[in-house]
């Protein structure tokens, strides 16, 4: 058996943290017998060095075509003061609307061995998991119209936010049925206290409530939803938001596990899963063995899950990860005194010798 993947480095540290997730995928692939084929692409800031656009059509169409897509991290200063349609983020949008990933889940957990990472007090996050279920096809960074204009001496921009009841069901399924598999919790995230289409987020996101009974909805305000996420994270299971409400949160969020380069995710939707970790490019530390490879490698554990359907090799990965931060191996971003800071290749190395370890 053979499982195609495309590969978007994309740039920064994109390319490291996805090397690492492919060592650690195809360690894991060869033990259940199969192998993981691999086609690379150019994306975002590297594409448009090399093509001139952020992403080209024949990315778009491997990617259809592929079992799934995995991506490391698009953007940085070089490309800041660069047209709208010349941004590396086009990429990351594009990619999203034709694949039609129009669900974004991203698993907060806070590891024990990592509790004194957090800027938060132990008993504050102990035993916190949450799953962000993000809206992700809609909403203000799709809407239209978007533009900027001039007259006279004044520049106006406009972006519109615009959500329909079918994408606010679809994402509401998809949060309520996670929620059936986890502690039947359900936070319904929006404005309605003065956004229109948080009014129809909230009308919609209840009437689907009634199809599940046994699950316990809550509604809340985005800005009391992040004050509870520093206060109180424990008290959440799923959060369900529109897009930008949950770029925003769940990157707050990542400060609980005690950095974003501890934060995986999972892009689902028509068929096709894409799998990134949430953290940035960070060219700063680029190509220096200095990057936190483990959100990628947990975002593989979540291709195995959804895109391959092998939960026992998803377990693995996770298992593994636990294990090497029980061993008090750590990179940078979560270094403490008295652990053992080591860099990129040296903990996709520890990740692949515990999955060995555990034959």
């Amino acid at each position: 058996m053979t499982k195609q993947v495309v590969v978007l480095h994309g740039d920064g540290i994109g390319v490291e943290v996805t090397e690492a997730a492919l060592a650690v995928s195809r360690a894991v692939a060869r033990e259940a017998g199969f192998t993981i084929k691999t086609e690379t692409f150019k994306v975002g800031g590297a594409s448009l060095d090399a093509h001139n656009v952020p992403i080209k059509d024949a990315v778009i169409h491997a990617c259809k075509n592929a079992d799934a897509v995995f991506l490391g991290a698009v953007g940085g200063p070089r490309w800041d003061n660069n047209e709208n349609d010349k941004r590396p983020e086009i990429a990351l949008l594009r990619l999203r609307e034709e694949l039609g990933l129009f669900t974004n889940l991203r698993p907060v957990q806070v590891f024990e061995p990592l509790l004194g990472a957090s800027t938060l007090r132990p008993e504050i996050i102990n035993g916190c998991n949450i799953l962000i279920v993000r809206e992700l096809t809609g909403g203000i960074y799709f809407g239209k119209p978007k533009f900027t204009e001039t007259t006279g001496s004044e520049e106006r921009a406009v972006d519109t936010m615009e959500y329909r009841t079918s994408e606010i069901e679809r994402i509401a399924k998809a949060a309520f049925e996670a929620a059936s598999a986890r502690s039947n919790k359900v936070t319904s995230v929006d404005k309605a206290n003065i956004l229109a289409t948080s009014q129809l987020w909230r009308k919609t996101v209840s009437r689907m409530a009634e199809e599940y009974p046994d699950i316990e909805l809550t509604h809340m305000l985005v800005d009391n939803c992040a004050m509870q996420l520093l206060r109180n994270p424990k008290q959440f299971d799923v959060i369900l938001t529109e897009n930008m409400f949950g770029d925003i949160l769940s990157d707050e969020a990542s400060m609980l596990t005690g950095s974003l380069g501890m934060l995986p995710s999972a892009s689902l939707g028509n068929g096709i899963g894409l799998y990134e970790p949430v953290h940035g490019t960070a060219p700063e530390i680029a190509g220096q063995n200095l990057a936190n490879p483990l959100a990628a490698i947990a975002s593989a554990a979540l291709m195995f899950r959804f895109s391959f359907k092998m939960e026992a090799a998803a377990q693995s990965i996770e298992n593994a990860i636990q294990k090497v931060l029980a061993n008090g191996l750590r990179c940078a971003d979560i270094a403490e005194d008295g652990r053992k800071t080591i860099g990129t290749k040296e903990m996709t190395q520890a990740i692949i010798d515990a999955l060995e370890s555990a034959k």
